[in-house]
């Protein structure tokens, strides 16, 4: 018997919204930092302001709302409870679509985008990875990027998809990419924001000036960026303490990354408050730092193999000016060996459907367009929800 698919409908007691405000008005602050930029992290009267504004005019129930107009389930997978969103598309030849966050994202960065992906012929299906968001949070260890893309499998499959497309961001593109490796025959294709790829070395003494920029701002990440991801990766029951109990720790280590890894001002207080709070609420600053102890070290080696592992899935890479990293198309081509579709952007960020939803919508219809019609239907079949 088929596993229970249930529906669900984000309803926060209005008690836990209390809690955060009086957590908020309660805190007690640090001196200020002795620079004048970012350099030292969040600056004080920043993050006093966005606090001040979190607590007394943010609108939580208007996020609800949007969250609830967009059908949303819960269903068991090896153990866990995944939470995702399921838009369905008019189109008959609608192509089924798992997208992936990562951290320090959410579902909420697919909002904006839902709505014209399912115009554009996708049914849309976008989880919470376990211990992010409405997911339940891993009890035990296993459960990093190759147990996610199995069970995002098996909720494609228990949606009645036979075929289906994957695509993603941070953590996202390094789900997608091994959803490519465990469960080619159904995928369509992935799309990723940026293809993970190691620069090679035999290019080394012919680097273009793209080239240069990108091993540049590696090497800057290196020394400037990098902490938090040593923390998650070895700590993150460590650091989980203050990011759950704290509304203030978690802003500041959360919103440092948007500000650095954002392309300018494309995102409000609102959006960086309404992401935030998928965080807050359901207490998730371990358990979603948690991935990191699990997977980081895979994911690194995907940049020190002297032979990279080799992805044969159509591929569409699309590449904005303020992601890191930024593969080359030749760097890209040693590791997936069918790219279609391959786009430089001239703005966005890290954060590509939340900050620019019509590029981000624009890259997926063009890529999928070219394999949409290929191989088996990609009709629901026995679709349940």
């Amino acid at each position: 018997m088929p596993a229970a698919i249930h529906p669900l409908v984000v309803a926060i007691p209005e008690a836990d919204l209390d809690d955060l405000r009086n957590r908020l008005r309660r805190t007690r602050w640090p001196e200020p930092e002795t620079v004048d930029d970012w350099s030292q992290g969040v600056p004080l009267d920043y993050l006093r302001e966005l606090c001040r504004y979190w607590a007394e005019d943010y609108d939580w129930r208007a996020t609800e709302a949007r969250l609830n107009a967009v059908p949303q389930f819960r269903t068991e997978i090896n153990g866990l409870n995944i939470h995702f969103l399921h838009a369905r598309s008019p189109r008959p030849d609608a192509l089924p679509l798992v997208l992936t966050h990562g951290w320090p994202g959410s579902v909420v960065e697919y909002l904006k985008v839902v709505g014209p992906l399912t115009e554009a012929g996708f049914h849309v299906v976008v989880p919470s990875l376990p211990g992010y968001g409405f997911s339940d949070k891993p009890g035990r260890t296993g459960w990093g990027i190759e147990a996610v893309a199995d069970a995002w499998a098996q909720l494609m499959a228990r949606l009645g998809y036979p075929r289906y497309g994957a695509a993603g961001s941070d953590w996202g593109t390094s789900v997608s990419t091994v959803l490519a490796q465990r469960d080619p025959a159904h995928l369509a294709g992935i799309h990723l924001v940026p293809p993970l790829a190691a620069p090679d070395p035999a290019t080394f003494d012919d680097l273009t000036p793209a080239e240069r920029a990108a091993l540049a701002d590696l090497e800057r990440a290196q020394r400037t960026e990098d902490g938090y991801s040593l923390e998650h990766s070895t700590r993150p029951q460590t650091v989980g303490y203050g990011l759950v109990d704290s509304p203030v720790a978690l802003c500041a280590w959360i919103v440092e990354k948007f500000h650095s890894w954002s392309d300018g001002d494309a995102l409000s207080r609102d959006d960086l408050l309404d992401n935030l709070m998928l965080y807050w609420l359901p207490g998730t600053g371990a358990s979603s730092a948690r991935l990191y102890w699990e997977s980081f070290a895979t994911v690194q080696q995907w940049f020190t193999r002297a032979t990279p592992d080799v992805i044969r899935v159509p591929t569409g890479c699309s590449i904005f000016p303020k992601e890191n990293p930024r593969a080359s198309r030749r760097w890209a081509e040693r590791r997936f060996t069918d790219i279609r579709h391959w786009n430089e952007l001239d703005r966005g960020g890290h954060f590509a459907a939340f900050e620019q939803p019509e590029l981000f919508t624009a890259e997926l219809v063009a890529f999928f367009d070219l394999v949409r019609g290929q191989g088996t239907s990609s009709g629901p079949a026995n679709v349940v929800t």
